[in-house]
């Protein structure tokens, strides 16, 4: 790999952290005051919601065969995963940027039950880390290349539910003890995205392991949610 594309892939890394770090932000500090919010709140949820869907179609879009065919014809192959991250983390901080408040309180539990609710969080935050550790984090940051051969992950939480980071981010988006307005459409947002988007991502996974995806479905039968889902 030349110089060029190496600092091209890293830097793409550095921006995909950026991005997680400015999400973590929003969530947890700026969305965190209800008295800061918009003069029309329709409006401003609206234009939230378009921010949220201009991210979420790019993810969709490179899922399709005919769009990773069109683009590894413009793109070095060593060189897709790296845009793909670019495009993805410039997209996550432009809907943090641009995000317009809402404000207002939804909930807001105390003592023992927020507690609770920390301890979903952290729950979330502990199968995120377990999800990710069974990978590459450099190449989920792009940084290194796909493995030619790919193994299917079947064990740790994988034997729980088929998609244990999904589950981690449910636990640790709905599970705020101090719900806002903000946070609220945040975490509905995200989390209905990644319910409508995972039958997509599995076709892709069965195109992608045969059989061996189609006994893992049967052995582990719960996508996100033991037992409801």
């Amino acid at each position: 790999m030349k110089l060029q594309e190496r600092a091209f892939v890293w830097l793409g890394g550095a921006l995909f952290v950026a991005s997680l770090a400015a999400c973590a932000w929003r969530f947890l500090v700026s969305w965190s005051d209800p008295s800061v919010r918009s003069p029309a709140r329709w409006p401003a949820l609206l234009a939230n919601a378009l921010l949220f869907l201009l991210f979420a179609a790019h993810h969709s879009l490179f899922a399709r065969e005919g769009v990773k065919n069109w683009l590894a014809r413009l793109v070095p192959e060593r060189l897709l995963r790296s845009v793909y991250v670019w495009v993805a983390s410039l997209l996550l901080l432009i809907v943090c940027l641009l995000w317009q408040p809402l404000g207002g309180d939804v909930s807001l539990v105390t003592g023992w039950q927020a507690v609770a609710h920390a301890v979903v969080q952290l729950a979330g935050l502990w199968l995120i880390a377990r999800a990710v550790g069974m990978m590459d984090p450099l190449e989920l940051a792009g940084i290194h290349r796909p493995s030619a051969a790919e193994t299917l992950k079947i064990t740790g939480p994988y034997q729980w539910v088929r998609h244990p980071l999904y589950l981690g981010w449910l636990l640790a988006v709905l599970g705020a003890a101090h719900m806002t307005g903000d946070r609220l459409a945040f975490a509905t947002m995200s989390s209905i995205y990644l319910v409508v988007a995972i039958p997509w991502e599995e076709r892709s996974l069965a195109r992608t392991f045969g059989t061996q995806y189609e006994d893992y479905k049967r052995q582990v039968r719960w996508r996100v949610v033991p037992f409801v889902y």
